[in-house]
């Protein structure tokens, strides 16, 4: 039987849920239940351990009917699998909910005037907030993109940030993903099974409606179309059903109302972009993009990309067509950028973040670079332009041949990785062989960036399934579940 610091017991089917030194979001340290979660805590032990699994059962196969899948690449027993999803929510309060809303708006604003003054004045990397070298030798840093305007400044339309919950309780941002952020379609499928899986549960803890997302998405889209353009069209450019995320683009094309298209279907004539229909050409106002820059346009960027539509670059740079996001929005995603993230808020709001950024150590500084190298076996490195849970080393669970072959890699190309001290996640309880077991998970909240500033109350929390992972990456064995904002 599991138990708490204070000794007490928890009742079935608890009992093998484990406290230990990470923040847990439904149990306090004095071992009572947290106010957000006291419905679903009461409902969980009045429901028999085979009705929790056959909830879970409906669940799965919820996800399996609406083919809710993800790819992993490189794995040769095949690499289409349904998402994993958990069935018991992550759930907040309200008040911890207005401050992340807080600072989650302090840093999209900031982040869009970075990008804005990056690719014009540069006024920021005069002054010495943010050292030149950096911007320069960032692999999404684009040239092409200098003087550029960008509809309504819109740089970074759609954003999603990965929270963290520190052992403190406090949230602290541990990554912004600023080029194609992807899951939100996990988002909403997962609160749909959930409304029909615990219905009662769900009224009476009053959970925030997270269902608009798509038409303020499509509200942002269109926020941003070209002057003159009374009635946009809008296409979601996806790189094809071979992509990981082609579920969620064909769930989101479909959630709007708007055209799935793959580079082929477009085509730029003079300066304009235009759609193939049955009925002929028809111009396209918004992009909203699901291909990286380098294959967005052969003729611009990478000449052997088949995914893009030459001349594509030409007619954006024309202002008769809008992307989002906006090319060259990765700079400020690059993890080493990161690090300075609190010091652009600083500079361009005059404020003080409202989340924190998790302690960074940049390897191109030979002094943190000889610190992080003499305790590598304490710190997460992660490469600065890898995602997926890719490119990363957890210095805890590492051998040391991993170590040896990290210490390589950053001696060898520096700029090239950063250094985070090693983080306990906080736990939330997940259902784990039909019984009610903790696991470590982060947030990842939507933020949409147009005529106003979006988020809607929740987002995707991603769990690690493996016991003691720290990785919740679903190509590294994760999974996710709903987060519940309660009023």
């Amino acid at each position: 039987m599991a138990s708490t610091a204070t000794g007490q017991t928890l009742p079935a089917p608890f009992e093998h849920y484990e406290l230990d030194d990470a923040h847990d979001e439904m149990i306090e340290p004095a071992g009572t239940v947290r106010p957000q979660y006291e419905h679903m805590y009461q409902a969980l032990q009045n429901l028999p351990p085979a009705e929790l699994y056959r909830r879970q059962q409906v669940a799965d196969l919820s996800f399996l009917h609406q083919g809710i899948t993800f790819t992993v690449y490189g794995r040769e027993e095949g690499t289409e699998r349904i998402f994993p999803n958990d069935l018991l929510p992550r759930i907040l309060t309200n008040e911890e909910w207005v401050r992340i809303e807080r600072g989650l708006t302090q840093r999209i604003t900031a982040l869009n005037l970075f990008l804005k003054d990056l690719y014009h004045e540069g006024r920021i990397l005069n002054d010495g907030v943010v050292p030149r070298e950096i911007i320069y030798s960032c692999k999404h840093f684009r040239r092409q993109m200098r003087g550029l305007h960008v509809r309504k400044d819109a740089y970074i339309t759609v954003v999603g940030s990965d929270l963290i919950r520190m052992p403190s309780g406090e949230f602290v941002v541990l990554e912004d993903n600023l080029r194609v952020p992807s899951g939100v379609s996990y988002m909403l499928a997962s609160r749909e099974v959930m409304k029909r899986i615990f219905p009662d549960l769900f009224r009476q803890c009053g959970v925030q409606p997270i269902e608009h997302y798509a038409q303020a998405l499509l509200a942002t889209l269109r926020a941003l179309a070209p002057q003159g353009s009374m009635e946009p069209t809008i296409a979601l450019l996806t790189p094809g059903v071979y992509n990981s995320a082609y579920f969620e683009h064909a769930f989101l094309a479909r959630q709007m109302g708007i055209e799935l298209v793959e580079g082929r279907d477009l085509v730029a004539h003079d300066n304009f972009v235009y759609m193939r229909t049955t009925e002929g050409l028809r111009r396209v106002d918004v992009i909203y993009r699901r291909i990286d820059d380098d294959f967005i346009d052969p003729l611009a960027f990478r000449a052997d990309s088949s995914l893009g539509v030459p001349g594509l670059f030409n007619a954006y740079r024309a202002g008769n067509v809008s992307m989002a996001n906006a090319l060259g929005t990765g700079v400020a995603d690059d993890k080493a950028i990161y690090a300075y993230v609190p010091a652009i808020i600083r500079y361009y709001l005059g404020e003080d973040p409202v989340l924190d950024n998790v302690e960074t150590y940049l390897m191109s500084d030979p002094a943190q670079r000889k610190h992080v190298l003499g305790e590598l076996e304490k710190y997460v490195v992660k490469a600065v332009g890898e995602s997926g849970g890719y490119g990363m080393l957890i210095g805890p669970q590492s051998t040391a041949e991993e170590r040896d072959e990290f210490r390589r890699r950053i001696e060898a190309d520096p700029r090239n990785y950063i250094a985070q001290p090693t983080i306990r996640l906080s736990r939330a309880p997940c259902v784990i062989d039909g019984k009610v077991q903790p696991r470590h998970v982060d947030l990842r909240p939507y933020v949409l960036f147009g005529e106003k500033i979006t988020i809607v109350p929740g987002g995707l929390t991603r769990v690690a399934l493996k016991k003691g992972s720290l990785v919740v990456n679903s190509s590294q064995g994760g999974g996710s579940k709903d987060t519940w904002v309660l009023y």
